[in-house]
């Protein structure tokens, strides 16, 4: 992936003149930024300010993947998903990756692999998406919240992706991820 501006010692080409926070929630935020283009005019961004999340793709001795079920008000349907979550303040995405992971699927894994880091909706969202294959895994029983009603399913990976090319899965985390892990292991 290139570097962003700033890593690669570029300016940014549209610069910050003036911020004014419209809303702010238990995960989420949201702006309105004023921002002046390189030719000199300006240019208003609403932001979703997010903290991130980390995303795994729970891979079994015998190549099949731990999915959830779940109903996201949001769209107004149930979904298979991969397991994911917001990252807590002071937390890294490997042990985000980990809580979630056995908060979900009830797993513990030997070993995190990274698979991408994505921009899921760079037009307005700042959320970063750290997304992981977890192998070796060891399996209990899911943790859950309070606030999720979550069914676990396993799936052989090569069904996963066919289930994503018929779309089936089509939460754009899970569609990414489990493409990837079938690339990385020739599914």
């Amino acid at each position: 992936m290139p570097p962003d501006d700033a890593a690669a010692g570029r300016p940014a080409p549209e610069v910050p003149v003036r911020s004014r926070r419209v809303f702010q929630g238990r995960v989420i935020g949201l702006r309105v930024d004023e921002v002046r283009l390189p030719d000199g005019r300006t240019a208003v961004r609403e932001v979703v300010d997010h903290p991130g999340a980390a995303v795994v793709v729970p891979l079994t001795a015998d190549g099949e993947v731990l999915l959830v079920r779940q109903y996201r008000y949001s769209v107004g349907a149930t979904l298979l998903e991969v397991p994911a979550g917001t990252l807590e303040p002071g937390e890294s995405p490997l042990d985000c990756a980990r809580r979630e992971l056995a908060e979900e699927a009830g797993a513990a894994a030997e070993r995190f692999e990274p698979l991408a880091t994505l921009f899921p909706s760079p037009g307005v969202l700042t959320e970063v998406l750290h997304c992981y294959l977890a192998t070796g895994l060891r399996l209990g029983t899911p943790q859950g919240t309070a606030e999720e009603d979550l069914t676990l399913v396993r799936l052989p990976l090569a069904e996963a992706v066919a289930r994503v090319v018929a779309g089936e899965i089509r939460d754009a985390k899970s569609v990414a991820s489990l493409l990837l892990t079938a690339r990385r292991l020739g599914v």
